[in-house]
């Protein structure tokens, strides 16, 4: 029997080790939810059995259920026939296995046939269901998109489709990229119509739509007339029906059972979500705090199962007269891939409280707002305070996140294949597939390049080091030395930072963009990691091995910054264009 939450301590170990307390509270409303649902938690001890015994179950169904079905899925693909695309066998009986266990509405509320979980447990949900098979991921947490219908869409909206995503009726898409808008989304210039009869109608084309297929999609599209930028876009929701034809399926290097559709609209009638104008700026931006932990998680569960394939080969293939992981290179090796997985899941899961936490203070002020709930006004000014406070750092850390997990998993998945010699670039052996799904992570939802300028601004900023200020204020299970060497590397990235402000020099801000965020990342890494270890003895071999080569790497991103001017970058640029 395998049971992906199980076997998989160190995700046991984030659900019992990180405080949840106040999270939870918040989505229940103090527990006063368990008044009109059977099935809410009356405390917090109540809802932590509950998200116990449901990440069991989810990893049962993807150790046992979906992750023999994967390869079969990723050789059979996704097929487009007169017009309909038709899923692998495989992948269209997991999403029917999820949708019995009630699994398809995870954090939406109960009043629609939700969980009503928090962000963090739902995240660990996918990445378990991405460890199986990531392509599934694809199109089950992509159910995450009723999450934006939930936040900003009219009552009768939502009433008419959140059960539907609830029981896994319908599935979902985001119909944001465009042939020539990719990362430039405000460049979109699908249109939409309003009509005299008083319905929205969308024409144009959008390509690398995942799930495009979905019955239900979320349509960013351009509603105000003469306008080339943000503040004329809009967000839709769209029913398949026959205004909408799927042109093509992309023909991928990896993921192959996620269908990525290209998308004719033709005078589509469509439901405006929230207001006019606010499609990109406010919709998008919100949604990008799930996509990207949600990528980050997908990276996270491939990288897993990579991990996982190469310890069992150096287990079982015999060279020179014993198990290859005797030999001390790939001893080396596995002892990387698996220290980078455990600080890649640390940062995960801290991004994802924050997540929840922003959307738990966003649901409570709301509820003061409204009088639904009483306050006084100075509870409220606080809350407002550290929603901000709260703002700032989500938009800091979800970035990190995916440029971690993403660039790791892409590790990974190499060093697993070259742990399994000429055989790991055989079909015979799934670690191939593991390093073609990956190669999508850090290009999707924002390449690791857009995830730098996303986090680069709280780096400088000053949000990052008031974040790990807290750190070191709280507890950290380390030896002097181990935090001697934490606190030399801050120092360093410090003094690197304060380097690049005061040249106030864009150019030369964005070229050691990359430096400082990847040097960010370690230090985040390190300080989650040292702050586990005081509970924890392996823990703490596993953030010393961690802290030793971070500061090494960090040492070499600063000084490389603190060696340069920006009248260096000139020959860079000219090397460049010859």
């Amino acid at each position: 029997m395998s049971n992906f939450y199980s076997d998989d301590l160190d995700l046991q170990r984030q659900l019992e080790t990180l405080d949840l307390r106040r999270i939870v509270a918040l989505r229940e409303d103090d527990y006063e939810q368990a008044g009109d649902f059977a099935y809410a938690p009356h405390d917090y001890e109540d809802a932590l059995d509950s998200y116990r015994r449901t990440l069991a179950i989810v990893g049962d169904i993807a150790g046992e259920f979906v992750a023999p079905r994967a390869e079969d899925v990723d050789r059979a693909g996704a097929l487009l026939t007169d017009g309909e695309v038709c899923y692998a066998p495989g992948m269209q009986e997991a999403l029917d296995r999820l949708a019995q266990a009630d699994l398809m509405g995870i954090t939406l509320p109960r009043r629609y046939g939700g969980l009503n979980f928090p962000v963090t447990v739902s995240i660990m949900i996918v990445e378990m269901i991405s460890r199986a098979d990531p392509a599934l991921m694809n199109v089950f947490g992509l159910q995450d998109i009723a999450e934006t219908v939930n936040k900003f869409a009219s009552d009768e909206i939502k009433q008419a489709y959140l059960p539907r995503f609830a029981s896994g009726d319908v599935t979902g898409s985001m119909a944001l990229t465009e042939p020539e808008a990719g990362s430039d989304l405000q460049n979109v210039q699908l249109k939409a119509t309003l009509g005299a009869d008083g319905v929205w109608r969308l024409s144009g084309v959008k390509r690398f739509i995942t799930n495009g297929c979905g019955q239900v999609s979320l349509v960013l599209a351009r509603s105000e007339e003469g306008t080339t930028d943000a503040r004329g876009l809009s967000m839709f929701l769209y029913e398949r029906d026959e205004h909408m034809k799927i042109r093509r399926l992309e023909d991928k290097l990896g993921i192959h059972g996620s269908p990525t559709c290209e998308l004719q609209f033709d005078d589509a009638p469509a439901l405006l979500v929230g207001e006019r104008r606010r499609g990109l700026t406010t919709y998008v931006m919100s949604l990008m705090n799930g996509a990207r932990v949600a990528i980050a998680a997908q990276a996270q569960g491939i990288a897993e199962a990579a991990y996982r394939a190469a310890s069992k080969y150096a287990d079982e293939r015999i060279q020179f007269g014993g198990p290859i992981r005797e030999l001390t290179p790939v001893a080396a090796m596995l002892a990387d891939m698996k220290v980078a997985l455990e600080a890649s899941r640390a940062l995960l899961y801290e991004t994802c409280m924050i997540v929840d936490l922003k959307e738990g203070l966003e649901r409570r002020i709301e509820q003061l707002q409204s009088g639904a709930r009483a306050a006084a006004d100075d509870e409220l000014k606080e809350l407002r305070a550290e929603l901000k406070t709260t703002t700032r750092l989500a938009a800091l850390y979800t970035p990190l996140a995916k440029a971690c997990s993403t660039e790791m998993a892409n590790r990974v998945a190499y060093d697993s294949l070259q742990i399994h010699g000429g055989s790991g670039y055989m079909r015979d052996f799934a670690v191939e597939r593991h390093a073609r799904d990956a190669r999508i992570t850090n290009i999707y939802e924002g390449t690791t390049q857009l995830q730098v300028v996303a986090a680069l601004g709280g780096v400088l900023s000053g949000t990052l080091a008031a974040r790990l200020d807290e750190y070191e204020a709280g507890e950290l299970g380390a030896t002097p030395e181990l935090l001697a060497r934490l606190r030399r590397a801050r120092e360093r990235w410090s003094a690197a930072v304060a380097h690049v402000r005061a040249a106030d020099d864009t150019a030369f801000r964005d070229f050691h963009g990359r430096r400082l965020v990847e040097a960010a990342i370690d230090l985040v890494c390190g300080h989650l990691l040292l702050r586990v270890a005081q509970h924890d003895a392996r823990k703490l071999l596993v953030a010393r091995y961690f802290v030793e080569q971070m500061d090494v790497r960090v040492e070499a991103a600063a000084q490389a910054v603190l060696d340069s001017a920006p009248a260096a970058l000139d020959a860079l640029q000219a090397l460049g264009r010859d």
